[in-house]
């Protein structure tokens, strides 16, 4: 979220698709290939700098030329150059069509604006020497893990923020965050949806205090199982007890009596409202008998006065790594795994750090592993692209019978032109991912912001990682 308050991009994701943003308008040539972007005039960096062509090409090509960082980013493989026209015109060009290319240069990442004053050496991959953008705040202070301070940025272009300074704090997840708002040291807090970081009750208990006023937003992402079919040794690679685990896994409980109703029960990888993805999928709902059946008939047994099954010896367990920072998962995988033992399974758990986590995801060292989906703008492009070898969801599908199949159909999904054929190229992936439960949803979750009661016009983005701050006010 602290990105967005200081740099800004070409174009801005919005609920009607891709709008304007420091491009004004643009043009796609009839082969997809080229873009050509017409940008703001009159429109300054925070350091006095001007914004141009000339800077647009210097931060994409600056991006470029680290572009193996990105490689989560398809448009990122696809970039061929960037050609300045004229003082306001840049023209992209790119290897292939690419239908999500200007949903991607709205992501707050990579391709966002910044002065080429603070590149070191015309570079960016090795580090900055400032952080200055053409945002509506100015990053004045930062102590890192402590906090960061940001003051209203008196010559934005877009007219300048009502709320003229914001402190952001870091604070641990609970209880602790919740004390620091009653004590006065923070008036702002926003969740993520990575983990739900805050008591449901007490958020509500502070609605009714009248001092703070409640936002949510819609659902914007799923919590999810990510599923090691990769692995022939493990239990995982088999259909039928992937099948069994959806089906044991009580999501009313986790969404209602653990979330509090924070969250909605996730019966697809995507739901219906992400672009593409209203599709009549097969509804797995808890069902522990119908998970016993497939277990029984998979050959999966259990024997007299034991806990779990086994077959030819062996017990039917496997692991399943959760994010230890993020409040909200640790119980989740707890109840997961008391779901399961009542159907026979023994799951065993492992809590880690973030950056153990997303190790695990990169090298497909796990069996299960929890995550949380991106959402839209980001879906479901790139869920789609990550499911590919090398992806973040790579390992899920690597055992998959139709593997081969499935990458050819994101391949054309991501250079189709044809929207008819690009919904029937997403219904047969996703379809695919579903069949094979080879991902797991949980819950659909959702961003709650606690502010003033003062404070007006709070509202969300189309994404999860941004807040307008911009656009608030005090009565």
């Amino acid at each position: 979220m602290a990105q967005g308050m200081v740099y800004e991009t070409l174009v801005e994701n919005t609920v009607n698709g891709p709008g304007p943003r420091l491009a004004e308008s643009w043009n796609i040539s009839e082969d997809g290939k080229v873009y050509t972007f017409y940008l703001l005039k009159n429109v300054t960096f925070q350091d006095g700098e001007p914004f141009n062509a000339q800077a647009v090409k210097e931060n994409i090509d600056a991006v470029q030329r680290n572009k193996e960082r990105h490689a989560w980013l398809a448009l990122a493989s696809r970039i061929v150059s960037c050609d300045v026209v004229d003082n306001y015109t840049v023209k992209l060009v790119l290897s292939e069509a690419y239908y999500p290319a200007l949903n991607e240069l709205g992501y707050t990442r990579p391709y966002s604006m910044m002065s080429p004053g603070c590149f070191i050496n015309g570079e960016t991959k090795d580090g900055v020497s400032g952080y200055i953008g053409t945002g509506p705040y100015k990053l004045t202070e930062h102590v890192e893990d402590q906090y960061a301070a940001f003051e209203a940025n008196p010559d934005y272009w877009g007219g300048e923020p009502g709320v003229k300074k914001i402190i952001r704090k870091v604070l641990p997840i609970g209880q602790t965050t919740l004390l620091a708002l009653q004590k006065k040291e923070v008036n702002f807090l926003v969740t993520e949806t990575g983990g739900n970081m805050l008591d449901v009750q007490a958020v509500r208990d502070l609605g009714k205090t009248g001092d703070y006023r409640i936002t949510q937003s819609d659902p914007v992402s799923t919590k999810i199982l990510l599923v090691n079919t990769g692995n022939p040794e493990s239990p995982l690679a088999e259909k039928p007890v992937r099948e069994a685990v959806w089906y044991a896994i009580d999501r009313d409980s986790l969404a209602n009596d653990l979330l509090g109703g924070e969250d909605f029960p996730a019966e697809t990888l995507m739901s219906k409202a992400v672009p593409y993805c209203n599709i009549d999928l097969k509804v797995r709902n808890f069902d522990p008998e119908k998970a016993r059946q497939i277990l029984d008939a998979a050959g999966w047994k259990l024997e007299n006065g034991s806990e779990y099954r086994t077959r030819d010896g062996k017990t039917l367990k496997f692991n399943l790594c959760y994010f230890s920072a993020k409040a909200g998962q640790k119980a989740m995988s707890e109840l997961i795994q008391s779901n399961l033992k009542a159907v026979g399974i023994q799951l065993e758990l492992t809590g880690e750090e973030n950056n153990a986590c997303y190790d695990r995801r990169k090298t497909g060292n796990y069996d299960m592993l929890f995550d949380v989906t991106w959402g839209v703008p980001y879906e479901p492009h790139c869920t789609a692209n990550i499911l590919k070898p090398g992806g973040s969801y790579g390992d899920t599908t690597k055992g998959l019978p139709e593997a081969e199949k499935l990458y050819r159909k994101v391949d054309e999904v991501l250079a189709s032109r044809d929207e008819a054929a690009r919904k029937e190229l997403y219904t047969e992936i996703f379809s695919t991912v579903h069949e094979e439960a080879n991902i797991i949803p949980l819950t659909y979750g959702r961003l709650t912001a606690i502010s003033p009661k003062n404070l007006e016009n709070v509202h969300f983005l189309q994404n999860q990682y941004e807040l307008p701050f911009k656009d608030l006010q005090f009565e």
